[in-house]
């Protein structure tokens, strides 16, 4: 055994090392790099009213102020040739820093619409999950709005959840994940 060393400094030096605070990456920083932890997601869509009356109406989602810039502001910020923008903004809770979907329209030079056929036929943002208190509910509301359902959903995602999906007017695939109030099994033939 080496002379100079000690078991009970050893002991001491191994339990300041395991009681020694931990600190996370975020806490390490000064300052975080997002001022709020928020997400929003702007969607060009083709008729705007159309598209607010699914998001309202069908996903039940409320409408918050939203805004608008002119042309040549939307032009000098890289995001348009030329072209105004007015955006409108929903959320799935009015509280604080909720989370938004931006919805606008661009009537003067309308974009092309991708493949939407499945969520794999385009690049890019290919759907929105949105977390459901009662399935059974959002099925209705959807089906009441004439929204087709796809594949064999809504299908049973776990021992309490159910997942379904269908697409808003523009073909943007919409997941809805949540329990159910009455069982949405489908009979058996």
């Amino acid at each position: 055994m080496n002379p100079s060393f000690s078991p009970r400094f050893a002991i001491l030096a191994l339990s300041a090392l395991l009681h020694s605070p931990v600190t996370s990456l975020a806490q390490e920083e000064e300052q975080p790099f997002y001022s709020r932890n928020v997400l929003e997601l702007g969607v060009v869509v083709a008729d705007l009213e159309k598209s607010a009356k699914f998001y309202t109406e069908v996903l039940g989602m409320s409408e918050v102020k939203g805004f608008s810039a002119p042309a040549q502001v939307a032009t000098k910020f890289g995001l348009t040739n030329n072209q105004p923008i007015v955006v409108r903004k929903f959320v799935t809770a009015k509280v604080k820093n909720a989370p938004a979907l931006k919805l606008m329209e661009f009537p003067e030079a309308p974009g092309t619409k991708p493949d939407q056929k499945f969520i794999h036929s385009t690049l890019g943002v290919s759907y929105l999950t949105l977390f459901v208190n009662d399935m059974g509910d959002a099925v209705a509301r959807a089906k009441k709005a004439g929204v087709k359902m796809l594949g064999e959903t809504p299908a049973k995602a776990g021992p309490k959840n159910y997942l379904t999906v269908f697409q808003d007017p523009d073909g943007n695939f919409i997941e809805l994940i949540g329990p159910s109030k009455v069982s949405l099994e489908k009979p058996k033939k």
